[in-house]
């Protein structure tokens, strides 16, 4: 496979947007942001019918912080943390302010782990990207482990979620961030690659995006027998 196709960085599940009246919320909330004093009945009628919407971004963040650190009052503040960091002014609109929530979220979880553990986000050998488990899967996509966006969704949101929730925590750190960071926060292998080396500490300065692809794709073979598993257990 080639290691400079764009197709295999597509995201899997944040094609469309948070909301379909996103826009319309991103612009009142950043005509909001002009540096001047708000009363608070005026913020709370501006917000007023949107509670959906708040909901359902703080839900977005929160699940992908809980998947990389685990639930608890660690990732309430980190999620707290985040949303009183992201510059939305600076966004163009409602997507690039999601995923700027998404970078900055992930920055901060990241340096979590490495404060937990320095050695656990260490930059793989370079020989895994040509053995090991890696080459049950030639393609870092969803479909490549027996999944459809729809049916991923479903394994986040739906009964069995907790199922996925398992699996994650029987991951090894490096390997579950770059997969929540990929399939669910949707960032790229460069953008994965960058975080880690950048907050990973020193044990994670060399990670590449080709090694990004390689530790997905590891995730992606360890999802397919997971579901196999679970299908055959049936």
């Amino acid at each position: 496979m080639s290691s400079d196709s764009t197709s295999i960085d597509r995201p899997f599940l944040t094609e469309q947007p948070t909301h379909p009246d996103g826009a319309q919320f991103f612009a009142k909330v950043s005509s909001m942001l002009d540096g001047k004093p708000k009363e608070p009945e005026v913020v709370e009628a501006a917000l007023s019918g949107w509670d959906s919407l708040l909901e359902k971004i703080a839900g977005d963040l929160y699940q992908i912080a809980s998947m990389l650190l685990g639930e608890g009052e660690e990732t309430i503040a980190l999620l707290e943390k985040t949303v009183s960091s992201v510059d939305v002014p600076a966004c163009s609109d409602h997507v690039e302010a999601r995923h700027s929530a998404r970078l900055a979220l992930a920055a901060q979880a990241i340096a979590i782990l490495e404060q937990r553990n320095p050695a656990s986000l260490a930059t793989p050998p370079e020989e895994s990207d040509a053995s090991g488990p890696a080459v049950c899967i030639e393609d870092d996509d969803l479909s490549a482990a027996g999944l459809t966006p729809v049916e991923f969704e479903q394994l986040l949101v739906g009964p069995d979620r907790h199922r996925l929730r398992q699996w994650l925590e029987s991951l090894a750190p490096a390997l579950r961030a770059v997969f929540v960071l990929r399939a669910v926060a949707a960032l790229s292998s460069a953008e994965t690659a960058g975080l880690l080396g950048e907050h990973g500490g020193p044990a994670a300065e060399n990670w590449t995006p080709d090694a990004v692809r390689s530790t997905f794709r590891q995730a992606l073979c360890s999802l397919a027998s997971q579901l196999i598993h679970a299908t055959s257990a049936r």
